[in-house]
């Protein structure tokens, strides 16, 4: 996008701040547009599982009741308890609205598809996950009321007994993958016993899968774990004292949220864009359905439990974060590590290949012609590459040059090439451009 605009005469700086902000969005105005769907999908399933009708007046099938109440909110008077700190009051909505758009930047939709495609993309989401909470703590002593007080109190304790669990329950991803990076992670899935994509059909990372799955919904506060809001002991928990718009943008900040947990669960465990069976018809639907479909379901297990489990008990929250998740997820960074060093990293350092033809291809999405100095535009375009890699396998990435005889023009392409198993390898490719640096992905398998 950076080299369409600049086509029309632009500086690459001001070509690329357009460019970001019409990424930035494209995400977050569609995502507005999902949490609004989702609570009515959400009352709706909620509605079956009771064998009621829920949502069915405001527009065809009730659709737009969603929109009914934002207008609702939206015309009501903010109201500020005279004793409330004013301006944390306010900024504490706000604050968990933010962050609850921020994480999105760094989600792959698709090969590629990417707003910030950062080495680091899975430390930042947790980052961003862990300033949720500070919205509600705000809020919780900026209203000067015992019960919001009360509420951000069990926030604070529920949120971060759980984040310990989800940090090594992501160490076993990661070390699985041997990245951070969230496309590097998602491509690292493809072929588990030979036709599935997914961790989640690992042995030894499915119950992280589950574990995962279970600690998202105490995250973010939703049934059972919803004891932020617990509205027999709290009222309505920290939201007591808001109204309109301020009240909004926490029910706004929280649906966000969720659909992330959704989005993360497909793309940590269970192959993000990719389809379920590494089968080459299905590469035909467009990866960012199949992982639509893959957090609609997600999102589905999360409302059928909000549905049917019962609240837990305070002690009970906290006894299932700590003597149990814990002690099993720290049980399994050692199991995953262990069998890591004697399967992947512990055998003998694999030969050295001297030269290797590869038939790979370039995952990073369009590249028109004045980009890669190719002959006519190509998207995922197959090419062979003659390989030296460097010096014996080891635990670090090897790097490795590429010659690619279709490029006129003087740029350079490395690769970045990692070990996935006795013979299996994942290639990061990374081509150079003067004015951007592009990226893709490839399979290296049997050699």
């Amino acid at each position: 996008m950076t080299a369409f605009f600049q086509s029309f005469g632009m500086g690459f700086e001001a070509a690329w701040l357009l460019s970001t902000i019409i990424g930035i969005l494209v995400i977050a105005l569609p995502l507005m547009l999902a949490v609004a769907m989702i609570i009515y999908a959400d009352r709706k399933i909620w509605a079956a599982m009771a064998l009621r009708r829920g949502p069915n007046v405001v527009g065809p099938f009730g659709l737009l009741q969603s929109f009914a109440d934002g207008l609702k909110v939206f015309l009501q008077e903010t109201i500020i308890p005279s004793a409330a700190n004013k301006g944390l009051f306010l900024i504490a909505p706000i604050i968990t609205f933010t962050v609850a758009l921020m994480a999105w930047a760094v989600v792959p939709f698709g090969a590629g598809v990417v707003l910030a495609d950062i080495n680091v993309g899975l430390l930042y989401i947790l980052a961003i996950s862990s300033l949720g909470v500070y919205g509600i703590i705000i809020a919780g002593w900026a209203s000067n009321s015992k019960y919001p007080f009360f509420s951000a109190m069990r926030a604070s304790a529920q949120m971060i007994s759980y984040e310990v669990s989800i940090g090594f329950i992501l160490i076993c991803v990661v070390l699985w993958a041997g990245s951070f990076n969230l496309s590097v992670i998602v491509e690292s899935q493809r072929g588990y016993y030979g036709f599935l994509n997914g961790n989640g059909f690992n042995p030894l990372l499915f119950p992280m899968a589950v574990m995962f799955l279970i600690s998202a919904m105490a995250e973010t506060a939703r049934a059972p774990f919803d004891l932020t809001e617990a509205e027999s002991e709290l009222v309505a928990g920290y939201q007591t004292e808001y109204s309109s718009m301020a009240f909004a943008l926490y029910w706004l900040g929280e649906y966000a949220n969720v659909i992330l947990m959704c989005a993360l669960n497909a793309i940590l465990f269970w192959g993000g864009y990719l389809p379920p069976v590494d089968w080459a018809p299905l590469y035909l639907v467009p990866g960012i359905l199949w992982l639509f479909a893959k957090i609609l379901f997600f999102f589905f297990v999360f409302s059928w439990v909000k549905a049917t489990v019962p609240r837990y008990r305070y002690d009970q929250l906290m006894r299932l974060g700590w003597k149990v998740f814990l002690p099993t997820s720290l049980f399994f960074v050692f199991l995953v590590s262990g069998f890591l060093m004697l399967t992947r990293y512990g055998e003998a350092r694999a030969a050295v290949v001297d030269t290797v033809t590869l038939d790979c291809s370039m995952f990073a999405g369009n590249y028109s012609a004045d980009q890669l100095g190719l002959a006519e535009r190509k998207q995922r375009s197959a090419f062979e590459a003659q390989v030296r890699i460097k010096g014996h396998w080891t635990k670090e990435p090897s790097i490795v040059s590429w010659n690619y005889q279709e490029l006129s023009a003087p740029r350079s392409i490395s690769a970045i090439v990692e070990r996935r198993g006795t013979s299996d390898y994942l290639v990061r490719v990374v081509v150079n451009h003067p004015s951007q640096t592009f990226s893709g992905f490839c399979r290296w398998p049997n050699i």
